[in-house]
């Protein structure tokens, strides 16, 4: 038998093991559990939590927006198991919360929203005092307005002056609550309230904090306010950390993240005997029209209301890892079987890692679609991105296959158009870098879409239009520096995907020092006619 035709089985036997240790690191490395002390119990209610009251699929922007009565009950039920009480922001169709608020054995803190629309507003106010009136055993307090004065809704002489409106038709302590710089900013807000309340999130400060830093950053804040407004009381009321969500500098949103920031705040308000609301209840999809991935991923509950085991127990920033890791292996393992034979010993060692590289990409892309996506225009970029890492990966392992049969075809079919796959990665590139540089605050990185491609043609270049990917590699190479400085050299998310981005441009870079196919069809015509002349 030839010495090609044989299988060089050890290496890639060998190639395979270390693969799949590899495939299975990477996902258990990010799922696997993390203990940490509880901070709630079946004898231990903590204070408060905030509460919106819409399902998985509604949002406040519905039209018409009815709220469900039944969620609401099953939602109180599950909340009364870990807290003392729940704070609203709208009075808007929430009329017959005290009432389930009773029911469960919870107290209300209210809260009216207030806008720049008068006729809503009164409408807000009017509920609220009558909410008020009818439940002094249930709220224990109301909020007049939420980060009004951070939007710029309204004036902080108009808000006070609201505040003493409700102030004087009812027995309960009335305040406002905003961003803590937003009561420096508006000193006169003060004293028209019976108490403060300040939202902390390091997450979203202006310098953001990193979990090591953020309790420390509360405790500040915190500390400042009560010798600033002594003798009025202080609540904290919103802190909290994302579970899922882009980095902001050195904060990172993760499960793990949120439990040691929840829990390690829940020890330290208590030990001061600081009062404080929690910062959600439940995940609410409808905030990442808005504020991108990270704006629903808050809740101490997911969507579906199932526990995330932020308060409680041993917690995993990936609870379904398993499954990620088996699409991967699946993944890696039919790019192997469509390979057939290496071409070489180091064929055989480069063929398992490729595929696995190819099955991780997927499947971390994959996950953070499942998160970030919000419309279908997103999830069809999310599944044309996976096609691509699909074709990649095929035209990958075709290129280190003894090629037979179909597999000659299929390779000359794909190196065809190896200069097209490029330039569609480097147009999705362009397209991300982008919106990076430009409209960053609320958008994710996705390194994992773009680094098979980035890798595979920096190492085996492909030719493709010339002009077409001269412009993307000048947008993508302009944008790495700008989208570093804006999100600082902290940012890991970040640095990665300045890594891919140049990666990518090396690859484009490369193509452009080849003749098109078309170009060197041309350039031979010319030379024959030459010749024949």
């Amino acid at each position: 038998m030839p010495a090609t035709s044989r299988f060089p089985l050890p290496p890639y036997l060998f190639a395979t093991l270390l693969a799949l240790l590899a495939l299975s690191g990477i996902w258990y490395s990010a799922g696997q559990p993390v203990m940490l002390a509880d901070v709630v119990s079946p004898t231990h209610k903590l204070q408060c939590v905030s509460y919106s009251p819409f399902d998985k699929d509604q949002s406040p922007f519905d039209k018409p927006f009815v709220l469900r009565e039944a969620r609401m009950d099953a939602d109180l039920a599950l909340l009364a198991e870990r807290f003392q009480c729940v704070r609203t922001y709208s009075m808007t169709g929430m009329e017959g919360l005290p009432a389930l608020a009773r029911k469960h054995g919870l107290k209300l803190m209210l809260g009216a929203w207030v806008s720049p629309d008068p006729v809503d507003t009164e409408a807000e106010i009017a509920l609220l005092i009558d909410a008020a009136k009818a439940n002094p055993d249930i709220v224990e307090a109301v909020i007049v307005g939420n980060e009004t004065l951070l939007r710029k809704e309204v004036t902080a002489t108009h808000l006070a002056s609201l505040i003493e409106r409700v102030k004087d038709s009812i027995d309960q302590p009335v305040t406002y609550a905003d961003v803590w710089e937003f009561w420096l900013k508006h000193p006169e807000v003060a004293p028209a309230v019976d108490f403060l309340t300040i939202h902390l999130l390091p997450y979203w400060e202006d310098d953001p904090s990193g979990i090591d830093q953020a309790l420390a950053q509360v405790a500040r804040v915190r500390q400042e306010f009560g010798q600033r407004f002594a003798p009025k009381d202080i609540l904290i009321g919103e802190t909290g950390w994302p579970s899922e969500g882009r980095q902001r500098e050195t904060a990172l949103p993760s499960r793990v993240n949120q439990a040691l920031f929840v829990r390690g705040f829940v020890a330290m308000a208590e030990q001061h005997g600081w009062r404080y609301n929690l910062i959600e209840a439940f995940d609410q999809p409808w905030k990442r029209q808005s504020e991108g991935a990270v704006g629903g991923y808050w809740g101490l509950l997911d969507a579906e209301r199932e526990d995330k085991h932020i308060l409680a127990g041993p917690i995993s920033n990936l609870p379904h890892w398993p499954i990620w890791l088996g699409i991967g292996v699946l993944i890696a393992a039919g790019a192997l079987v469509v390979a057939g034979r290496p071409a070489s010993t180091a064929a055989a060692l480069l063929l398992p890692p490729l595929a696995a590289l190819g099955g991780a990409c997927i499947g971390l892309w994959g996950e953070l679609a499942r998160i970030t996506s919000r419309y279908p225009g997103e999830w069809l970029w999310a599944a044309l991105l996976i096609g691509l890492n699909l074709i990649v990966l095929l035209h990958g392992v075709l290129l280190l296959s003894a090629r037979e049969g179909f597999r000659i075809r299929l390779l000359a079919w794909l190196d065809a158009r190896g200069g097209w796959w490029l330039a569609a990665a480097g147009f999705a590139g362009a397209v991300m870098m982008l919106a990076l540089v430009f409209d960053a605050r609320y958008r994710s990185f996705p390194s994992a879409a773009l680094l098979l491609p980035a890798l595979l043609y920096g190492c085996r270049p492909a030719a493709g239009p010339r002009r077409e990917i001269a412009l993307l590699l000048a947008l993508i190479g302009a944008g790495i520096l700008p989208q570093l400085y804006q999100e600082t050299l902290l940012n890991q998310q970040a640095l990665g995907w300045a890594l891919v981005s140049l990666l990518l441009a090396v690859a484009l870079g490369r193509s452009l020092r080849l003749r098109s196919p078309a170009s060197a069809a041309a350039a031979a015509e010319a030379a024959s006619a030459a010749n024949q002349t």
